[in-house]
């Protein structure tokens, strides 16, 4: 059996990633262009496996190591080209059953021996990721210095640094399945005559309770009130409190995040680390949080 191949890789949250990409092509990388990939990671004992179908370009298998570290590290991997990935892909599911699936928009550059992927991760939002492929009888170091130049020159933080792979963060930010289900009861019982756009909203507490709500319009436009202050309203009317995730719903594709006005709401209610899940009637779309959504924000502890 040959010997696994190796690269020497970060993962980083990309706050900007159209700068990202201009100062990737500022130092010379060469855009090849983007592709769709779509990964289904199996349930294995050790390691991790995955079928990636990606277009343009055929399907493949691979199995991989790697340690889960913010800090660069090394991964091991193999790489198998699949024929019939539908056939591979039901075959390993009988056998280990799914564990995951991820699906991203990929823009591949290329600078020397570093693989700059410019991720758009479906439910997770925009990733970088930076990996040197090594030589069979490197030492590593060269591919260290190569990979440490690169981040440089593209200015990824330390803060943005995140370990495990996108199956974990997938696994992390996926919703209550019992709250995305009443978010949706909720888009579908919404009074919404006037723009024919229904929202749903559900929040979970602390405590585990689980409270929804969906838009009511007025014919006085003012009057109606959002999703997510109905849910809030249920919440308290029913003596819970601490909200500890939230669901938001809409037909449409287009992400549909809360209004200012109810991020300040759930500010009173949430912390602000605390997910926030948006999603239409088919999956959920992006996870974000309410930091994230009403930065520098004043909450009820600024009045105590």
């Amino acid at each position: 059996m040959s010997a696994a191949r190796r690269n020497v890789e970060i993962k980083a949250v990309d706050p900007d990633p159209a700068r990202t990409l201009e100062r990737a092509l500022a130092l010379g990388a060469s855009d090849q262009g983007v592709i769709a990939q779509r990964d289904t990671y199996f349930a294995v004992p050790t390691g991790r496996l995955k079928l990636r179908e990606q277009e343009p370009g055929g399907a493949e298998l691979i199995a991989y190591e790697r340690p889960d570290e913010v800090t660069v590290r090394v991964s091991a991997y193999r790489l198998v080209p699949v024929a019939h990935p539908g056939e591979l892909r039901a075959a390993l599911e009988a056998a280990a059953g799914i564990r995951v699936v991820v699906a991203k928009q990929r823009r591949l550059l290329l600078w020397r021996t570093v693989r700059i992927h410019l991720d758009d991760v479906e439910g997770l939002g925009p990733f970088v990721e930076l990996e040197a492929v090594a030589d069979a009888g490197s030492d590593l170091s060269g591919e260290r210095g190569l990979v440490a130049h690169v981040r440089a020159a593209l200015a990824i933080e330390d803060a943005a640094l995140r370990e495990g792979s996108y199956a974990d963060a997938a696994i992390a930010a996926a919703p209550d399945p019992d709250l995305l289900a009443l978010a949706r009861e909720a888009a579908g019982r919404a009074y919404a005559p006037y723009s024919g756009f229904p929202v749903g909203a559900a929040v979970r507490t602390a405590d585990g309770r689980r409270f929804a709500g969906a838009n009511v319009e007025n014919a006085a436009y003012p009057q109606g009130q959002c999703a997510e202050a109905s849910a809030l309203g249920a919440m308290v009317a029913g003596g819970g409190s601490d909200v500890a995730e939230v669901v938001v719903v809409s037909p449409g594709r287009e992400l549909c995040a809360p209004c200012g006005g109810c991020r300040q709401r759930l500010r009173e209610f949430m912390p602000a680390d605390a997910p926030i899940h948006l999603a239409d009637l088919e999956r959920v779309r992006y996870t974000t949080t309410l930091r994230a959504l009403l930065p520098l924000s004043l909450g009820p502890e600024s009045l105590a």
